[in-house]
């Protein structure tokens, strides 16, 4: 609920502060007077798009607060979550004009942007008029007014829950095909290449093992030719036999040493004992360097194949097993890919088939309401003095989305055999009014919080009409808030709360200013809208008559 507004320095609004109340509010004046300011400085506060020149002459800024109440479950909550905003049971919305046109914003002492502003407006208020391409006259809202008005949420719900399961579909589907597809671009190279390490079959370490080796063999040649003079020296020839000589010769003289040679007898057999650990490790290595040259052309053969292959994959050689894997992989997805991709075009299919059922199943329920729908505003029409005209919800098919694959649009034709057409064009000032309020009030069984605003909606009707179209204005405002601007007495006189907007000259400037009307000021103001500037007895009497 709109419970304050606060407008300083705005086209002719000097200062104005105005406090609303729930129920019918209902703002009177002249031709002139300042109504539409006022409606132009609460779209200015809420983000919407009007005229460019705000500021009031001689001011260096324009500036509008507007204070709302936000309820527990208030559709602004979420808003106010999604950017970022503090939130509360009070919404505190403040913007600036300055005179060079930059405009500011605050939400809750937070600056925000004008787009968040207009989010913010989409759930706290609705206009209502002649001109209004925000609501009932804008076409690209009626599939949601009559899903509102035809309780649909649910059917909506299932239908956008299977258009992303649809979605989901068609994007794993698409996926698979892409990576079968880049897969299957190169599958003559994955079958050459796995063929050609399968035939190698590197080992891990191996190039490092065949690079020793042909190292070894390399030099063998000169490095034999020292070992085996060594192993000469070091053999029963040379150390060994000399040493054996000398243990024997000593074993032969030990009795008669008197234990003097025990010790170099005991070193003497351990020096044999590692000599001989030596030569066989000398014999090994002659051994391991004995080898057949074609061993060496075989060792490098296959050393330059491992590091050819690495470098032409551009892989360290003993990663070629890994890459090898990788390949194997890649083609083995390629072989599956004909099974995975018939298992999920069916998944697709069966999440296309869901939509279809839930997308037919809105459309039904559409029709039906839309029946209903018809049938609630051509009762409304009749006390309105349109009991000829028809209201019709006319459904065409439209391209599938989330929402179903309906195109909605409310037509009307203002003369029985004429054919109908949009609502904009086909009525004309006073029809459309009359329309519009007939088409809300059918529509309003949930205002969820909303501060509906009519400017002007009973323009070219009167009398009975337009006591018709007051009543219909007070039954919306019932547990809520309606804010009327009207030339209509009739209209005024069912306001639960009645503002008189008129002109003032200070110092030769023009400024509007807005009165709250007690019930004596109340009677003058309809009694002036009934009779014009002279105000006579017999108009107050018939001003309270109107009011009760």
């Amino acid at each position: 609920m709109l419970r304050s507004l606060d407008i300083r320095d705005m086209l002719i609004i000097d200062r104005l502060e105005l406090a609303f109340q729930p129920g019918l509010n209902v703002l009177t004046g002249e031709t002139g007077a300042g109504k539409s300011i006022l409606l132009d400085s609460l779209g200015f506060v809420l983000g919407w798009r009007g005229r460019a020149e705000l500021v009031r002459q001689g001011a260096e800024q324009g500036e509008v607060v507007a204070v709302f109440d936000l309820p527990a479950g208030h559709a602004a909550h979420a808003v106010l979550d999604e950017a970022g905003l503090p939130g509360g049971s009070e919404l505190i919305l403040r913007r600036v004009n300055g005179r060079d046109g930059r405009k500011t914003a605050w939400v809750n002492d937070r600056r925000c942007s004008g787009e968040v502003l207009r989010r913010l407006s989409d759930t706290l208020v609705e206009l209502h008029g002649q001109h209004d391409d925000r609501g009932l006259l804008n076409p690209r809202g009626h599939r949601d007014l009559l899903d509102a008005f035809g309780g649909l949420s649910e059917l909506r719900a299932e239908t956008r829950a299977a258009w992303q399961a649809r979605g989901a579909a068609t994007r794993a589907l698409e996926t698979a095909q892409a990576a079968v597809e880049a897969v299957r671009a190169e599958e003559d190279f994955l079958r050459h290449a796995v063929a050609e390490l399968d035939q190698l079959d590197p080992g891990p370490g191996e190039e490092a093992e065949l690079d020793e080796r042909r190292r070894l063999m390399q030099g063998a040649e000169r490095v034999r030719a020292s070992v085996g003079r060594a192993h000469g020296a070091l053999g029963p020839d040379g150390a060994e036999g000399a040493m054996g000589d000398a243990l024997r010769w000593l074993d032969e003289a030990a009795e008669g040493t008197a234990g003097h040679l025990e010790a170099p007898l005991a070193a003497l057999e351990r020096a044999l004992s590692e000599l001989g650990e030596a030569v066989d490790g000398v014999e090994r290595c002659l051994e391991a360097l004995d080898f057949d040259p074609h061993q060496l052309e075989q060792t490098e053969e296959r050393l330059f194949a491992i590091r050819g292959l690495a470098r032409k994959h551009g892989v360290a050689p003993d990663a070629l097993g890994d890459f090898a894997a990788d390949l194997r992989a890649k083609l083995e997805a390629l072989d599956a890919g004909a099974g995975q991709l018939a298992g999920l075009g069916a998944a697709l299919d069966a999440a296309q088939a869901r939509y279809d059922r839930a997308a037919a199943a809105l459309s039904a329920a559409r029709a039906e309401a839309a029946t209903r729908l018809d049938a609630a505003v051509g009762a409304e029409l009749a006390p309105l003095k349109m009991e000829r005209a028809l209201f019709q919800t006319a459904l065409a098919a439209g391209e599938a989305g989330p929402d179903g694959s309906d195109q909605v649009a409310f037509c009307v034709a203002t003369n029985p055999g004429a054919p109908a057409g949009p609502l904009a064009k086909i009525a004309s000032g006073g029809e459309l009014s009359r329309f519009l309020l007939a088409l809300k009030v059918c529509l309003a069984g949930d205002a969820g919080g909303v501060t509906m605003i009519f400017d002007e909606i009973d323009r070219g009707v009167g009398g009975a009409t337009a006591d018709a179209v007051g009543r219909r204005l007070a039954a919306l405002a019932h547990g809520g808030q309606v804010l009327v601007v009207t030339h209509s007495p009739q209209v005024a006189a069912l306001g639960g709360h009645h503002w008189q907007v008129a002109k003032r000259v200070v110092d030769d400037c023009t400024l509007s200013e807005v009165v709250a009307l007690d019930p004596p000021a109340r009677i003058d103001e309809i009694a002036r809208m009934l009779s014009g500037d002279t105000i006579t007895e017999e108009a107050r009497a018939a001003a309270r008559a109107l009011l009760g």
